[in-house]
């Protein structure tokens, strides 16, 4: 069946808005702050064969990576996943990301006619593992990282054993109930498609991208960039390098990634399909943002990401932090390497880290409920160039105190922070001067004071504390972030922390998280009728 361009569009628009009521069912039912104030939470719909039809425009890294998660399940259950039943998996090495996110599957059947699948994930904030939040800095091997789940049926019995595994089963409980429910939304929605010509859809996002990329300069562009660090350990606090080299060649395009440091002890490496989300991301941001969302938009697109290094990390390191860090930076030098092909289309580095907060108590009173605490903190978006058809115009400046890159989270509202947790919040405001300069500056990261009134244990995860957020086009590059204690809130005593750590913290005492800026994006000296005295291409 052949589709006019009117009726694709509809079509398309039907499965985007499965994808999106799912997310609005998973949010509104949840029980963790995590996924109902901060959205950290993802929806999708496939074909029959696990190909993405349509997402919601939800957090980048779950999307890009979520088509493994239905590979896993496929090849595991093939058509055997009957009407009414659900799988999950997590495990990062079996098409997960890391273990805290859990991607709950589910088949549509109509009759006897498989129609697709809808998947969602959500981010748990614990699943056990050797630190509150499933994040330890010290993890070395996924071990130590928390529950892992193979692609599985979820049935009671699995589900008993994900609540015993975390320190808040009340919450996974919730939450997991949320996830099933989106689905069985999901599925009855996409029922409504059965007979749809799918493949339609999969070809236009195929047409789209080629057409995209047939208007950019064939040749090869390289960039490298740097992690801080993989953990806290001083043999861990070396530098890890991540490189791209982007090859367009008429409509196809490669992002080769050999040369890259090999995986090492630590949690700061990213699985594949973390890798292949990033690419997604800085592929539509850059090539095109209005690429629609499907897996036709991939098929021009070549990944190389060597086994057993940072961006292909193999079984059994450790793999927390490449969701959450690693992804970042891949991002990064990815849309650096674009910039040379399209530098009218490519922003300075936003702040480059989700500076991860994760904090854990055994909770006071009669029954001592424990409590796990888990925000990613905003920052500074890279300034940008001139939009396209805007005489005069010398650049827009980063946005300030967003979330940028991989994710797509909110903040947890004060109020609900407080309301929820045994922590107070002191200061949160933004920090000035932090963005590079430019003739379009980078937005400002974020000062934030958070006092915790009971003993508990924290994580921090976060980079960009040494390598700072890049500039172009003549533009400086940001501020580094800063991570600090304040032993009873008193500023005379204040310890700087490193970048990766987890710690105990006694009640009265303040954890301050200053988050990066933007790099800045032109030349400074820039006025409105001038022209560029340098760039980085």
């Amino acid at each position: 069946m052949a589709l006019d361009p009117a009726a694709l569009q509809v079509l398309i628009a039907r499965l985007t808005g499965v994808a999106d009521e799912m997310g609005a069912v998973l949010r509104r039912a949840a029980f963790s702050p995590n996924i109902k104030e901060r959205a950290d939470c993802s929806a999708a719909v496939f074909d029959p064969a696990g190909r993405l039809l349509a997402q919601a425009e939800h957090i980048p890294v779950h999307l890009g990576s979520m088509p493994a998660s239905l590979e896993a399940v496929i090849d595991r259950f093939g058509d055997t996943l009957g009407p009414g039943e659900q799988a999950v998996v997590n495990d990062p090495f079996e098409g997960g990301t890391h273990l805290n996110d859990l991607t709950v599957v589910a088949p549509c059947w109509d009759g006897g006619r498989l129609v697709g699948w809808v998947a969602n994930r959500a981010h748990h904030a614990d699943v056990g593992g050797a630190a509150p939040g499933s994040l330890p800095a010290e993890a070395t091997e996924i071990h130590q990282e928390g529950l892992r789940l193979p692609p599985v049926r979820l049935d009671a019995s699995v589900r008993a054993v994900v609540l015993a595994n975390s320190r808040t089963p009340w919450e996974r409980a919730g939450d997991l109930d949320a996830q099933v429910g989106a689905n069985v939304v999901g599925v009855a929605r996409l029922a409504r498609l059965a007979g749809a010509p799918f493949d339609e859809v999969l070809a236009h996002g195929e047409r789209r991208c080629r057409a995209a990329l047939a208007a950019l300069p064939d040749g090869e562009w390289v960039a490298t960039d740097v992690l801080d660090s993989t953990g806290p350990d001083p043999d861990q606090r070396r530098p890890v390098t991540v490189r791209c080299a982007v090859r367009i060649e008429g409509a196809g395009i490669s992002f080769d990634f050999t040369g890259s440091d090999p995986q090492r002890p630590g949690n700061v490496n990213a699985v594949e399909a973390v890798t292949v989300s990033a690419v997604a991301f800085a592929l539509r941001a850059a090539v095109d943002p209005g690429l629609p969302a499907n897996a036709g938009v991939m098929r021009p697109v070549r990944v190389v990401a060597p086994a057993g290094t940072v961006v292909a990390a193999t079984f059994p390191v450790a793999v927390g932090a490449g969701n959450v860090e690693v992804s970042q930076r891949i991002a990064d030098v990815c849309l650096r390497a674009l910039a040379g092909a399209a530098p009218e289309r490519v922003p300075a580095a936003s702040q480059g880290t989700m500076n991860n907060v994760l904090i854990g108590g055994a909770g006071e009173g009669p029954d001592q409920r424990q409590w796990v605490y888990y925000e990613t903190v905003a920052g500074g978006q890279g300034g940008r160039p001139p939009r396209p058809g805007r005489p005069g115009e010398i650049g827009r400046p980063g946005m300030s105190g967003i979330h940028t890159g991989m994710t797509n989270t909110r903040n947890t509202p004060v109020e609900a922070l407080e309301r929820s947790y045994p922590l107070r919040v002191l200061r949160y405001r933004l920090r000035r001067g932090s963005g590079g300069a430019g003739a379009a500056p980078g937005g400002e990261g974020i000062e934030r004071d958070l006092e915790v009134l009971e003993d508990a244990a924290v994580s921090l995860i976060t980079e960009r504390r040494v390598s700072q957020p890049w500039g172009l086009a003549g533009g400086e590059p940001g501020a580094v972030g800063e991570n600090w204690l304040l032993p009873g809130g008193d500023e005379a005593r204040a310890e700087r922390l490193p970048d990766k750590c987890t710690i105990g913290l006694k009640a009265g005492d303040v954890l301050r998280v200053l988050t990066p800026g933007g790099g800045g994006w032109g030349d400074p000296a820039w006025s409105v009728s001038g022209t560029s005295s340098g760039s980085d291409r």
